[in-house]
């Protein structure tokens, strides 16, 4: 890697770990709760230490000017649930470079493995990693392994993350974001299969923070990286004391039963 990349994920991954948090949701699909107040969420992650915020090109330009931050990584891939069969299908509506001008320290895509359009997102991901290469960029890969076409390998207990985790690997990606596996054994599976950082979505829809954190311990005793985490922060009632409370467990090595006393 060139000396500015290196520069640039040390920023937002420092000693190798990070607290990042995603809100690029509102795109998809709104109303959304919290990303109505999304000034003061935006604030509070920041307050609360967030290594990044990931956002849409248009809001990102935004958050640049309002705060002056920037750890603002620019997420790429786009659709709506408007879409119909192609609802799943992540379009790329930037490139990097546009990204660099409009003030993002790192660039984001997706990919739905299994989807009917996955190719199509699969090129587009190679795409931008060359173009953020070139330009000194990070580029995280969030790859969810859920499509109707998915094939899981016999005998494969990480149901296709560990898989996703190469896809983002070998495609050029530096950091890659997977779903939880749902224990240690397989978790680690997932960080094996690749030398780059791996960090975990938000897990089970419709569990606590606390026990949220208690995944997110388990996945950094498995070798992870961190999280990549949005609605349980800034759907939450204090997404400035999520926040500490990720970066007490990422950072600090506190357990979960420790980082939930500060929420």
């Amino acid at each position: 890697m060139g000396d500015g990349l290196v520069d640039r994920l040390t920023k937002i991954l420092p000693n190798g770990r990070g607290v990042w948090i995603p809100m690029d949701h509102g795109i998809s699909a709104y109303p959304e709760k919290g990303l109505e107040r999304m000034d003061e969420v935006v604030s509070s992650c920041i307050s609360g230490g967030a290594d990044a915020i990931i956002l849409q090109k248009g809001a990102l330009s935004y958050y640049v000017e309002e705060t002056g931050w920037s750890n603002f990584i620019c997420h790429v891939s786009v659709s709506t649930v408007n879409a119909g069969e192609k609802d799943q299908y992540k379009v790329r509506v930037a490139k990097a470079d546009e990204c660099l001008i409009r003030g993002a320290n790192a660039v984001s895509a997706q990919i739905n493995l299994g989807d009917y359009f996955e190719s199509e997102m699969i090129k587009e991901m190679g795409d931008l990693t060359g173009e953020a290469l070139a330009l000194g960029m990070p580029t995280l890969g969030m790859i969810y392994p859920r499509g109707p076409y998915l094939k899981i390998s016999e005998g494969d207990i990480t149901n296709g993350v560990a898989h996703a985790a190469r896809v983002a690997w070998e495609l050029g990606c530096d950091v890659v974001k997977v779903p939880w596996t749902g224990d240690v054994e397989s978790f680690k599976l997932v960080c094996q299969a690749v030398p780059i950082p791996v960090l975990i979505s938000g897990g089970p829809r419709g569990i606590s923070f606390t026990e949220l954190l208690h995944i997110v311990e388990l996945s950094i005793s498995a070798g992870g990286s961190g999280v990549c985490i949005g609605r349980q922060v800034f759907g939450s009632n204090n997404p400035e004391s999520c926040v500490k409370a990720l970066r007490a467990v990422v950072h600090e090595n506190s357990t979960s039963v420790e980082a939930s006393k500060l929420l």
